[in-house]
């Protein structure tokens, strides 16, 4: 098969496009054929040596919509999609014309979406899920403001925030695209600048009951300032920096939750059950897949990568 290899760490230029050994099934695993795979800022992260656990020659790539062609019978022809924070890390990944995967991780996409739609969610809208649902259980009536919400995560949060019936504060250095899903449902839009957490408290009666900071690092003062009294804050990143510094006793007088969510602890299995959970959002419109900016032949993975590392907006996506 072919497939998408970096031997050792760096730029996009690492990558090789090279002949690999096809996978197969066992017991316990099946193949798929990779339709679609998207490109997410932490592949790119993954070639580049950022995560210590990834151990060179590796397979990039993390989501993926495909066909089953290996594995038990009644899964044989059906269409699936699928991510993990342990494929492309700690085994071979997506950006190739197949992958072996658990049989307990396939999960049927949702029929009305594309393969590149479907290959172009799952890191997004999981690690939102996460965040928004398990952690900071946002509820109806509530407000959220979404720190990032012209991103991939940034637009899934708006996404799933507007279904559980929450007003959504967008908090960006830009508005985010009209023609995006977070574009067509954010309520208000404030630029990030140094009146920020003013304007948001204006608009939320003195903060907002959840901060979403799909930036992290350099926004992380900023998160925490928008928070009312015992709101929550969801920090995924640290652009920027990695070490932060803030007001410890402004912090525990505002009784403030702060949450750390990594979907990267989840493997390829345990993230299909939050996939299986969205499945009927799409299906019945609740919810749109993002934007996808540009796709390109595995072929030309090196400017894919390229791409998203110069910072695209909308979703990159690898069709095989």
């Amino acid at each position: 098969m072919k497939a998408i290899q970096f031997k050792s760490f760096g730029e996009p230029d690492v990558l090789e496009y090279l002949e690999l050994a096809m996978p197969r099934a066992d017991a316990g695993n099946a193949v798929v054929r990779v339709k679609a795979a998207s490109i997410n800022p932490s592949d790119v992260k993954n070639v580049s040596g950022h995560f210590s656990h990834t151990v060179p020659p590796r397979v990039p790539g993390r989501d993926f919509s495909g066909v089953v062609v290996e594995g038990p019978a009644e899964w044989i022809g059906a269409e699936v999609w699928g991510t993990g924070g342990d494929i492309g890390f700690t085994r071979d990944g997506t950006h190739a014309e197949y992958i072996r995967v658990p049989v307990a991780s396939l999960a049927r996409k949702p029929v009305n979406l594309s393969h590149e739609q479907a290959a172009s969610i799952g890191v997004n809208f999981v690690v939102a899920w996460l965040g928004v649902v398990e952690y900071a259980k946002l509820e109806a009536g509530e407000t959220i403001a979404v720190i990032g919400a012209s991103g991939g995560v940034g637009g899934a949060v708006t996404q799933i925030a507007k279904t559980r019936g929450a007003r959504v504060i967008a908090v960006d250095r830009h508005e985010p695209d009209p023609n995006s899903p977070a574009g067509r449902l954010i309520d208000e839009y404030v630029q990030i600048g140094d009146d920020a957490a003013q304007r948001v408290k204006m608009l939320a009666a003195g903060g907002v009951d959840v901060v979403f900071d799909a930036v992290g690092g350099v926004t992380f003062e900023l998160a925490l300032g928008l928070a009312k009294r015992r709101g929550r804050v969801v920090e995924i990143s640290a652009t920027g920096k990695r070490r932060v510094e803030f007001d410890l006793i402004d912090f525990y007088h505002n009784e403030t939750q702060l949450f750390g969510v990594d979907s990267a602890k989840l493997g390829v299995a345990e993230s299909a059950t939050l996939l299986k959970a969205l499945v009927e959002g799409f299906e019945q419109g609740k919810f749109e897949p993002p934007l996808i900016a540009q796709s390109f032949p595995l072929v030309d993975a090196k400017a894919a990568y390229r791409a998203v590392a110069g910072g695209t907006r909308g979703r990159v996506v690898l069709q095989m």
